[in-house]
């Protein structure tokens, strides 16, 4: 397919690659993120499975950047490392560093759950390569949120320091916690296209009815509507700029590496 060929009739190329890179860029940098507790989680039994999360959705990344290159005419390893920080668009809940084990957990159960959500509204989409590529990631992101929700209640009825420290990670993560659903550009035409079931605003809103019950019982507070929605997969900070570093080492000193 020549490059920047829409792979579906009337819908353009543009809309699809927003789509295809805001997935793929979450997935990264989540699975970056986590692998830097292998050696460090606070059991012999979280380093083996915060390991394999981190493949897991390094992994999904690599799918989702390998469809993505399909269509832009270039390949998954120089759209996942060749581009500078600024130009990434995974989602600012994921843009926090990965603090304690309570900020990991709490990150990563906003994220999953949302991700769970995401995902259900492309399962059944028209376009039939991602449909395909969804239902292979629906079954192992289906542990991913198991994980995380059995240590996000293991935290939140832990104790004091447990759940004070859970408190404290939503806090912080509060004003980015919805940003998985920041409007995408062309998101209007994926809907109408029968790619995208329904709008990211309505997707939040599914969201925060699964999410309601499980903070209610926990008596935690929900998480607010995103600051700035628009601006939910830009602006990347500091902790960013230095994993960015950390995951494009080795392509920088051997451009010829691939996955």
């Amino acid at each position: 397919m020549s490059a920047t060929a829409p792979p579906i009739d009337g819908v353009p190329a543009v809309a699809l690659d927003e789509l295809l890179r805001s997935m793929a860029d979450d997935e990264l940098v989540i699975g970056f993120s986590d692998s830097e507790w292998t050696g460090i989680a606070p059991l012999l039994e979280e380093d083996v499975a915060m390991s394999s999360l981190a493949q897991d959705e390094l992994g999904h990344a690599q799918a989702l950047y390998a469809l993505l290159a399909d269509f832009t005419g270039t390949n998954s390893d120089a759209i996942a490392y060749d581009r500078e920080p600024e130009a990434y668009r995974h989602c600012r809940l994921l843009d926090h560093g990965r603090g304690d084990w309570a900020m990991t957990i709490a990150r990563r159960y906003l994220y999953d759950t949302a991700d769970a959500v995401r995902l259900d509204a492309l399962a059944h989409g028209h376009w039939k390569p991602l449909a395909e590529l969804v239902a292979k990631l629906q079954r192992e992101e289906r542990y991913h949120r198991m994980h995380a929700t059995a240590w996000f209640e293991r935290l939140a009825r832990g104790g004091a320091e447990p759940r004070a420290r859970l408190v404290a990670a939503l806090d912080e993560l509060a004003d980015d916690a919805a940003t998985v659903f920041s409007p995408l550009a062309g998101e209007a035409v994926l809907v109408d296209a029968g790619i995208l079931e329904a709008p990211m605003a309505e997707l939040e809103t599914r969201w925060r009815g699964a999410l309601a019950p499980v903070f209610g019982a926990l008596d935690l507070p929900m998480p607010p509507a995103a600051h700035n929605p628009e601006r939910g997969r830009l602006d990347h900070g500091d902790a960013f700029r230095w994993l960015h570093g950390e995951f494009t080492m080795v392509r920088r000193s051997d451009p010829g590496a691939t996955w």
